[in-house]
């Protein structure tokens, strides 16, 4: 997992600096003291891939969560788990621990899910390596929340798919105004704050309606 967080980079490395957020990275391998530190096993009753030992994992879980007087809220991260959308994370940001176990190979031995009841959580509808990737968007889209991890509060706020937000962003442009014959709306460009927002939310529509129209949820692009 170390390997793949971005622990020293951009907001994330300024979030652990300024106090805001606390990641620790745990190897479950510490709790495996067989000669190989051995992880995983073959499946019962056959099949491909290898499984991560219940005898592991839960050890590893509930010394990490007496660790703290607050035990946190495990997370699994795990192609059978609910979608990890924008509320969800409103939801996990919202609890002052959050313990994620990262999958490999064929999975945990059902086993830790029965013992541990872990928030089983995916990221879509495909299927990685480990659950490291996973675990950094989590990680990513939840510290957003954070207050004072971002410069502007109001950016988490606006973001697409944040609570009472079924709407897409709007179009963005900067600077130069024209580039390859192709130039910024007037409106933009007219001072105007009321006509400015008016054009924005009809943006929002528009793109909404053509590109992910369920999330309308029976509105139409001639708002």
């Amino acid at each position: 997992m170390s390997r793949l967080l971005r622990l020293s980079e951009s907001l994330l490395k300024d979030a652990i600096e300024r106090g805001l957020i606390e990641i620790n990275l745990y190897d479950m391998r510490q709790w495996a003291h067989d000669k190989h530190n051995t992880m995983d096993d073959r499946p019962f009753g056959g099949g491909p891939g290898m499984v991560l030992k219940v005898d592991r994992v839960v050890p590893c879980v509930e010394e990490v969560q007496a660790f703290s007087e607050i035990p946190g809220r495990v997370v699994m991260t795990t192609p059978q788990g609910r979608l990890l959308t924008q509320r969800v994370v409103e939801e996990l940001a919202r609890e002052e621990r959050l313990i994620i176990l990262c999958g490999r190979y064929e999975g945990f031995d059902q086993r830790v899910v029965d013992i541990l009841r872990p928030d089983e959580i995916s990221i879509g509808d495909y299927v990685l390596n480990g659950g490291e990737v996973a675990a950094e968007v989590i990680i990513d889209s939840v510290m957003r929340l954070i207050p004072g991890v971002l410069g502007d509060e109001n950016s988490a706020v606006v973001d697409s798919f944040s609570s009472g937000n079924r709407l897409l962003e709007e179009d963005q442009y900067t600077r130069p105004r024209e580039y390859r014959g192709l130039s910024v709306p007037e409106i933009l460009l007219s001072g105007d704050h009321g006509l400015v927002e008016k054009w924005r939310e009809h943006n929002r529509k528009v793109k909404t309606f053509a590109r992910r129209p369920e999330l309308l949820d029976g509105e139409t692009s001639e708002d």
